[in-house]
């Protein structure tokens, strides 16, 4: 919390140089760092950098139906960069939701479990030009989710990303289409048709604060029925020790339902860092 300004005693008014002095040190320092933690944030706009993040994005998503029914959903999604050569890298990235939901259907109770986990293989260049970022690569569905919370289907499909990042602003789409190939544990459930598309915008202030909007939208070809959140988010990039994390929170509206949905949502991010 802030503090209120200190009230100086009589006679001690000879510690302002010397306090002063001791600012004008560490003014670089406090500057370097608060330069880094800046592009540490700008890095972390671009799901393809070559950054090791380990976000946990909590998720909750109300008024589903006519019992108003809630979904929270934790996000696991590390990020993972590898070399492939001089030219090439490739980045995974896992998302691993842990899901609870509560009368989200008619007749519905209460359900908790993992649900299925979709894991991104990028091909991304290392060179940039004027700030323009590409990746593509194949999108894995894996059918790991409790029988009330996944698909219980093996799904594949491809992926891609575009984004520019020019004087603060980062900007751009990420997509991707998943279809169902085989059953998981015998099951029948309907297949999969599936598509992700992502525009986002943010922009990155000089103090490593992030403003951002983006719609995570997706169409479901077998149902022909649009999902479409308007996310509005708020992060920071802090340092705890020698460890850097980014905090932020936001709230969202749903432009879009597929079916039974929700109205709105909040979301809370803390995304853990690791510059290579």
């Amino acid at each position: 919390m802030p503090q209120r300004p200190s009230t100086w005693p009589n006679g001690r008014r000879l510690w302002l140089p010397a306090l002063s002095v001791v600012a004008c040190c560490l003014a670089p320092a406090l500057a370097h760092a608060q330069d880094d933690s800046a592009e540490l944030a700008k890095k972390l706009n671009n799901p393809v950098s070559n950054l090791i993040s380990v976000p946990f994005q909590q998720n909750y998503d109300c008024c589903y139906g006519p019992e108003d029914g809630g979904r929270y959903t934790l996000n696991v999604q590390p990020v993972v960069p590898f070399s492939l050569n001089q030219d090439w890298n490739l980045i995974v990235r896992t998302i691993v939701p842990i899901v609870k939901t509560e009368h989200v259907q008619p007749g519905d109770d209460t359900a908790f479990g993992v649900s299925d986990v979709t894991q991104s293989f990028f091909f991304s260049p290392k060179a940039e030009h004027d700030g323009l970022v590409w990746a593509v690569g194949p999108a894995v569905l894996w059918p790991i989710g409790e029988s009330d919370l996944g698909t219980k289907k093996w799904g594949a499909g491809p992926t891609a990303l575009l984004l520019k990042q020019q004087h603060g602003y980062t900007y751009g789409v990420l997509a991707n289409h998943i279809w169902s190939f085989a059953d998981a544990d015998g099951s029948h459930r309907p297949d999969v048709s599936q598509t992700f598309l992502q525009p986002f915008l943010s922009y990155t202030t000089p103090t490593a604060t992030t403003f951002g909007i983006n719609a995570e939208s997706t169409y479901n070809w077998k149902t022909k029925g649009w999902t479409v959140p308007i996310n509005l988010t708020v992060t920071h990039v802090y340092k705890f020790g020698g460890q850097r994390v980014s905090l932020g929170g936001g709230a969202r509206a749903y432009a879009a339902q597929d079916g039974v949905g929700p109205e709105w949502g909040l979301r809370f991010i803390a995304t853990f860092l690791y510059p290579k």
